[in-house]
């Protein structure tokens, strides 16, 4: 049961002028009496176990942008009713009007709308439907709270597949690049076309040429059944905010667009998300199938407050790659990698992959530089220079034992990292 605002008008209309008139015992009476009706209105209302409601929310939704999720109301009973209503969702599902009012007559349904603009990304789930069911008199009613599930998955935005048009036509420049003779493992065959002086003899088709008369050599392109391995580092440093997001948002943007360009020049992509287990995984999808699989992958992974276990991501690599292939790592450099076994994993990666090491930079940092304000400002830019020191060390270290660095802030590092695999494609490294 619940009192509508009438009840309180109500009383408060014949009780006030009544205790300075006839006396206190006639106010009393008064609001005994309005209470009384109240009562008797919301017994007679229709009752809360007569309203049906049936949830229909999308399956995903990409964040930043909205989507509509809709609430069927059914009255089960043979009164009229007159309903108020809230349909809950949790904050970060972003809902709008929750709040609805309606009157169905009997047997009557109908489908209200609730805008969602979700503000993170995972699964946001769906609260309870909470329904009022007011009397004749409008004093009182009926209240009902009713299960309704519902889950929408927020998927990451993907803002960087901006860049995507860019970065293919540079690949289709290193592919043209490419149509030229090769010789040795790691490149496929392409066509004949005749022999010139300056040919390697090792490229002659024999047979070929025996059967047009003419001398031919066979023409190679780089194998574009490539494997390229990223992992995503969802540790405690992932977590750390840079911006308005955790770090670990940055490294998933990279992840996307790096997969939708490798994808599309014919490699082979693999994702894991890890930190001392695995989060996440996609692997052996290809076409069109496989962006929208990734984006769902990732869109609950969120950041673990505990240490890496870099042994153990490469026993993950070496099992699952068994020839030589792009492996990139999505992690933070700073001077911990030196003793939670980044560099060593680093070393024993390098020996058979080519390996990229990413990181994301603070902005915040670099305005901390160059802050000469005061002494607070002195000492900030201090230890944001000792802090930029310490990681290009590492950095230094990283790329002594074989690797390449990418370090770039948060909304530059997934170009970074897309731009650093053309650059090895075309260098022949892939």
């Amino acid at each position: 049961m619940y009192l509508t605002g009438w009840t309180a008008l109500l009383a408060a209309l014949g009780a006030v002028p009544a205790m300075w008139s006839t006396g206190r015992s006639f106010a009393w009476a008064w609001v005994l009496g309005v209470l009384a009706l109240a009562a008797i209105d919301a017994w007679i209302a229709p009752r809360a176990t007569d309203v049906g409601v049936r949830r229909n929310a999308p399956r995903a939704v990409r964040l930043t942008e909205s989507t509509t999720a809709g609430l069927e109301i059914a009255n089960l009973s043979r009164r009229r009713m007159r309903l108020s209503l809230r349909d809950a969702w949790q904050p970060s599902a972003g809902a709008g009007d929750t709040r609805h009012r309606l009157r169905l007559a009997a047997g009557e349904a109908a489908v209200l709308h609730t805008t969602l603009t979700p503000t993170r990304r995972g699964d946001r789930v769906a609260d309870r439907v909470t329904v009022r069911i007011s009397g004749p008199m409008r004093l009182a009613g009926r209240q009902r709270s009713i299960e309704a599930p519902g889950v929408v998955r927020v998927l990451p935005e993907f803002a960087s597949r901006r860049h995507l048009p860019s970065r293919l036509a540079r690949l289709r420049e290193i592919d043209g690049q490419s149509a030229v003779q090769l010789k040795g493992a790691g490149a496929e065959f392409d066509s004949l076309r005749e022999y010139v002086i300056g040919d390697d003899v090792r490229s002659l088709d024999w047979r070929a040429s025996a059967r047009r008369g003419e001398v031919l050599v066979r023409t190679y392109r780089p194998e574009r059944d490539r494997r390229v391995l990223t992992v995503l580092d969802t540790s405690r440093l992932s977590a750390a905010r840079v911006g308005d997001a955790p770090r670990l948002d940055a490294g998933i943007e990279a992840t996307l667009l790096l997969s939708a360009l490798a994808a599309r020049a014919g490699d082979r992509v693999q994702v894991t998300a890890f930190d001392r287990s695995e989060r996440a995984r996609v692997a052996g999808m290809t076409g069109p199938a496989m962006m929208p699989a990734l984006a769902d992958a990732l869109a609950t992974v969120q950041p673990a407050l505990i240490e890496p276990d870099w042994p153990a991501v490469a026993r993950l690599v070496q099992g699952r790659l068994s020839q030589r292939a792009l492996v990139v790592i999505l992690t933070t450099v700073d001077v911990s990698a030196v003793d939670s076994g980044l560099l060593d994993t680093v070393r024993a990666l390098t020996r058979e992959h080519v390996v990229v090491v990413a990181s994301v930079e603070d902005p915040e940092e670099a305005a901390m530089l160059a802050g000469r304000e005061d002494v607070t400002a002195v000492y900030g830019a201090a230890a944001a220079a000792r802090s930029a020191l310490e990681r290009d060390t590492v950095a230094m270290r990283l790329r002594q034992l074989g690797a390449e660095v990418v370090q770039a802030g948060p909304d530059d590092l997934a170009p970074a990292v897309a731009d650093r695999y053309l650059a090895l494609k075309a260098a022949g490294r892939l």
